[in-house]
């Protein structure tokens, strides 16, 4: 069984299909159809819900930390222990909540088929914001498209929204709903079961080995942002799962003076700061990733398990020399990240084998990425980049170049590494390590780009990141996009 709470009311679930969807649950279980369903990819938002879940601050105050998210990407499994807010529980005693009258009046609102989306998106925003923001309020929107207003109103509402926000029933039930979601804490493994489908929830790293072990064939659910597409577009039944989202120690951040050492379950969004205070042009990167939603809910282990050739962050931690922690049973191996990645979508983790963690050295002055895309955000990479030198009097000592985009896997530059070490930090050598990664890649063409012009976009980022190494006043590091 599992428990949550839908806005104030207790929902205990067993029988259900773990394949069911937030965004389903809502519309058909319980006759909320306010949330829309409309790429059912996580691109457009219209499905976007709020979920809250208890969480310390750093004086150490328990607190209800609310998080939008894509519910056509969420399975109800996730919920467990937690808070669901809908569109529909916004409105109190006949009132319009604040953001939902802010749209009124700042006319946010046309065919109104992506307000509520909007509108969830907004009220995440005004619970996470102490004041007017814009470069906030275009975060929290990134991952909500309108065909109709051009945005500026709903900017403008969600102006009005954060200034002088009044109490809501949120805030005044805060207490009480903190009382209520701590008596519904999972104390143990929870379990959805329809019978010919189940999704099993532990809540530490020992239980998530020995479920593993007892069903190798099981799907690990973490963000789900990339696996809920399998059921959502392809139409796919995922017969056994199981959710590492309730495992604290898997979410676990850690800083220490030479590394990070980041839970493989940890969301994006929880990533940020430390990977940014680290590595700016990392934090940089993740800005871009995707959406807001999708960052509340995607996962840096899952970006790296799924090993799919064009994940934004493995070039990043390749270049940086980053390991991952594999468990199985009570057996820990750490493996290099650029040894984890095979072939496409072939890695080498072994039967009933997860990333528990990943480490990330700290350290490399020299480090820069950049990510090449259609949109500037909520996009994919066409060609990823990450360079990590290090320059001892003039001369390239150390060298580590990795490309996401331009191979089956992501993959160090072997070859233009080769042309680098040893070699005068200079742009005759930067020239001759360009030339190099026509050795080091083939490129596929696709619908994000050709393979010359990805081929072109690698050799064009070393010579960027050579000259903003040289004039780091025009430096602008992952903004370039096409």
């Amino acid at each position: 069984m599992i428990q949550f709470l839908l806005n104030q009311e207790l929902r205990s679930e067993h029988a259900l299909d773990p394949n069911l969807t937030v965004l389903n649950y809502l519309r058909e279980h319980v006759g909320k159809p306010g949330t829309k369903e409309g790429c059912a990819s996580g691109d457009c938002g219209a499905c976007t819900v709020v979920v809250g879940e208890l969480h310390r601050d750093d004086s150490g105050v328990e607190q209800i930390r609310y998080r939008s998210l894509n519910s056509c990407l969420t399975f109800v499994s996730s919920l467990h222990g937690k808070q669901l807010i809908s569109v529909e529980d916004l409105k109190h005693q006949g009132q319009l909540h604040s953001v939902q009258q802010a749209m009124v009046e700042c006319h946010g609102s046309q065919c109104g088929f992506c307000t509520p989306g909007f509108v969830m998106s907004l009220f995440a925003l005004q619970k996470n914001s102490d004041s007017p923001d814009s470069r906030k309020a275009h975060e929290a929107l990134a991952g909500n498209l309108c065909r109709c207003t051009g945005y500026r109103p709903i900017l403008a509402a969600a102006e009005q929204a954060c200034c002088n926000k009044p109490q809501d029933q949120f805030d005044s039930r805060q207490a009480q709903t903190i009382a209520r979601l701590k008596a519904i804490a999972p104390t143990q493994t929870g379990e959805l079961n329809s019978g010919d489908k189940r999704c099993l929830v532990p809540l530490n790293v020992a239980d998530l080995a020995d479920l593993y072990d007892a069903y190798p064939q099981a799907r690990l659910l973490a963000g789900g942002t990339d696996l809920a597409l399998e059921v959502t577009q392809f139409h796919r039944t995922l017969p056994v799962m199981i959710y590492v989202g309730n495992i604290d120690e898997m979410k676990r951040i850690e800083s220490f003076d030479d590394r990070l050492e980041i839970g493989a379950a940890a969301p994006l969004s929880d990533c940020y700061s430390a990977l940014h205070q680290a590595y700016p042009d990392f934090g940089e990167l993740l800005q871009r990733f995707a959406s807001l939603q999708i960052r509340n809910q995607g996962t840096l282990g899952g970006n790296i398990g799924n090993a799919s050739p064009i994940g934004d962050s493995p070039p990043l931690l390749i270049a940086l020399g980053a390991q991952i922690v594999l468990c199985k049973g009570n057996t820990r191996r750490p493996l290099a990240l650029e040894d984890y990645f095979i072939d496409y979508r072939v890695t080498a983790r072994q039967d009933s084998e997860f990333i528990e963690k990943i480490i990330v050295p700290k350290g490399h002055a020299l480090f820069r990425a950049y990510k090449v895309s259609k949109r500037l955000d909520d996009d994919i990479s066409a060609v990823c980049a990450a360079f990590n030198l290090k320059v001892d009097n003039g001369v390239v000592s150390e060298a580590r170049v990795a490309f996401g985009g331009m191979a089956a896997t992501p993959k160090r530059a072997k070859n233009c590494e080769a042309a680098l070490v040893g070699a005068t930090w200079n742009a005759a050598t930067v020239e001759h390590a360009c030339a190099a990664l026509t050795d080091d890649f083939t490129p596929l063409s696709d619908f994000r780009a050709s393979k010359e012009y990805r081929l072109l976009s690698a050799q064009n980022l070393l010579r960027k990141y050579f000259i903003e190494l040289q004039t780091p006043h025009i430096e602008t590091r992952v903004t370039a996009y096409v």
